[in-house]
C-alpha cells in the first residue's frame, strides 16, 4: 500500500450482520516474544497478521529464532530458551510499532550482545525515556537521541529493582518484567492504576513464577524457565471499538462481534459506551487460552455525553479515537481529562482528533490532557489521519451519521493493526472506498 492511501466514505447506512475481527495485537506481540524465549515449540492461532506484529516476528528471526508462518493466523515458534537469542547482524527495524520497541528494549537489555532498535519516522518521534529510566536503574546501557529512537542497547548483566510506575503504562510494566527475567534477584513493579495484564497472564501460562503480593504489584525472580504452550489469540477489542462506536451511534444498526477479548484491563471502551447509553450486550462469556472472551452484540440508538471517569482512562487508552467520534454524535457534552498519554501515540491523538472533528462541524476543544466535545450534526469534509491507523478508522465510522462525504487522508498505516478493515467494514454496511 502506498503512503498516500486515502479513504472516501459516502454518508449514511448502518452496520449489520456478523464481523469476525482480527486477533488482538497486544497478545499477538507477546505470543511471539515469549514463545521465542521459551523452551520447546509454541503453536499460536488467531494471530494478527498486521505490520506491527510482522515487525516483531522479523526481529526474532534476525536473532536466530525459527518461526514458521504466519498462515491464516497460525504461527509456529521454535523457542530458543532465555539464553538462546543471537546478536542481530543489522538494526532491528520495528516500523511503526511502539509496543515492539518498548517491550524489546526490556528483553534485550540483559542479553550478552549489542542491538539497535529503529523504526519509521513516526516511531522515531515517540519518547522512550519511560523505559530507559527503569532499565538504566537495573544497570542497562541504552543510548537514544534525546530519549527517542533509534536505541542502541549494549546488553549486560542486570539487577532486580523495585520500581513504582509514575504513570500507568502496560508497555513500561511489561518492559521491566521482561528485563526482570534476565536480572539477578527480584524485580518488582507497582502501577498506580490497573493496565492490561497480558504479559502477566502469558508468563504464568508458560510456567514462569510471578507473584502479586498486593493489587497492582507484580514480582518475579530472574533466571527461571519458560515452557512452550499453545496460545489462542482472541479478537482485538481495540479493533472492535470502531464497530462498537459506529453501530452504537447509528439508529437501525444490529451487529454481532464474536470472540472478542474482554480482559477487564481492556474494557474501558465498553464501560464508557455503556455510560453514554449504548445498547451493547456481552454474551457467552468464557475463557480462551487464559484470556476472557465474549460475543458482543450492539444495537444502534441515541447516545448522551458523559464525563469520563479517571479510572477508565488506562482501560481505554487506545480506543479514544472511536469514543471521540461517538461523543461527537451524543446529546450534550463529553469531557475527558487525565489522558495526556494520547499526545505521544502514533500521532498527537488529542490535537488530530480535535482538528478533524472541527473540520466536520463539531465543537471539539482540546485540553492539555484530554478534550471537551459538544455533540452535534457531523458534516462532510476532508480530515487528515496524520498516518495514525486508529484516527483513520475512527473518522471512517463518522460517515455513518454524517450529512456529506468524508475523505480521510494518509491511511496506509491501518494495515499495522487491521489489515482487512476496509473489506470487513464494507461488508457490514459502511460505504467506504480506498484509493
Amino acid at each position: 500500500m502506498s503512503s498516500s492511501q486515502h479513504f472516501r466514505i459516502e454518508p449514511g447506512g448502518r452496520l449489520s450482520g456478523t464481523v469476525r475481527l482480527p486477533g488482538d495485537k497486544s497478545i499477538s506481540h507477546r505470543a511471539v516474544m515469549l514463545g521465542a524465549i521459551a523452551e520447546g515449540v509454541t503453536e499460536v492461532s488467531g494471530l494478527l497478521e498486521g505490520k506491527d506484529v510482522l515487525a516483531t516476528i522479523a526481529a526474532f528471526r534476525a536473532m536466530g529464532v525459527n518461526i514458521e508462518g504466519p498462515r491464516q493466523g497460525r504461527l509456529t515458534v521454535h523457542g530458543v530458551g532465555l539464553q538462546g537469542l543471537r546478536a542481530p547482524q543489522r538494526p532491528l527495524d520495528l516500523g511503526n510499532s511502539g509496543t515492539s520497541m518498548r517491550l524489546l528494549a526490556g528483553l534485550l537489555a540483559g542479553q550478552p550482545f549489542t542491538s539497535v532498535l529503529t523504526g519509521d519516522a513516526s516511531l522515531s518521534r515517540r519518547p522512550m525515556g519511560r523505559v530507559i529510566t527503569p532499565l538504566t536503574q537495573m544497570g542497562a546501557s541504552i543510548c537514544g537521541r534525546d530519549g527517542r529512537p533509534p536505541l542502541t542497547i549494549a546488553g549486560r548483566r542486570l539487577r532486580g529493582i523495585d520500581y513504582e510506575l509514575p504513570v500507568a503504562s502496560a508497555q513500561v510494566k511489561s518492559c521491566v518484567l521482561l528485563a526482570g527475567l534476565y536480572a539477578d534477584g527480584e524485580t518488582c513493579i507497582t502501577e498506580p492504576a490497573p493496565t492490561r495484564d497480558h504479559t502477566e497472564r502469558m508468563l504464568r501460562a508458560l510456567g514462569y513464577p510471578l507473584a502479586s503480593p498486593a493489587p497492582g504489584r507484580w514480582c518475579l525472580h530472574g533466571g527461571g524457565r519458560l515452557r512452550s504452550v499453545s496460545i489462542t489469540v482472541p479478537a482485538d477489542i481495540s479493533s472492535a471499538a470502531f464497530f462498537l462506536a459506529g453501530a452504537a451511534m447509528t439508529p437501525g444498526s444490529q451487529l454481532l462481534l464474536p470472540g472478542v477479548g474482554v480482559n477487564k484491563t481492556r474494557t474501558g471502551v465498553l464501560n464508557i459506551l455503556h455510560a453514554m447509553g449504548a445498547d451493547i450486550e456481552v454474551l457467552r462469556e468464557r475463557e480462551v487460552g487464559g484470556e476472557p472472551v465474549a460475543d458482543l452484540f450492539v444495537r444502534g440508538g441515541a447516545l448522551r455525553g458523559v464525563t469520563i471517569e479517571p479510572d477508565q482512562v488506562p482501560l481505554a487508552i487506545d480506543e479514544f479515537p472511536a469514543i471521540f467520534v461517538a461523543a461527537a454524535t451524543a446529546q450534550g457534552e463529553t469531557v475527558l481529562r487525565g489522558a495526556a498519554e494520547l499526545r505521544v501515540k502514533e500521532s498527537d491523538r488529542i490535537q488530530a482528533m480535535a482538528e478533524g472533528l472541527q473540520r466536520l462541524g463539531i465543537d471539539a476543544r482540546p485540553l492539555p490532557d484530554g478534550m471537551v466535545i459538544r455533540g452535534g450534526n457531523l458534516q462532510g469534509g476532508c480530515v487528515d489521519s496524520h498516518g495514525d491507523h486508529r484516527i483513520a478508522m475512527a473518522f471512517a465510522m463518522a460517515a455513518l451519521v454524517a450529512q456529506g462525504v468524508i475523505e480521510v487522508r494518509d491511511c496506509a498505516n491501518v494495515a499495522t493493526s487491521f489489515p482487512n478493515f476496509v473489506g470487513l467494514a464494507a461488508e457490514a454496511g459502511l460505504k467506504i472506498h480506498e484509493s
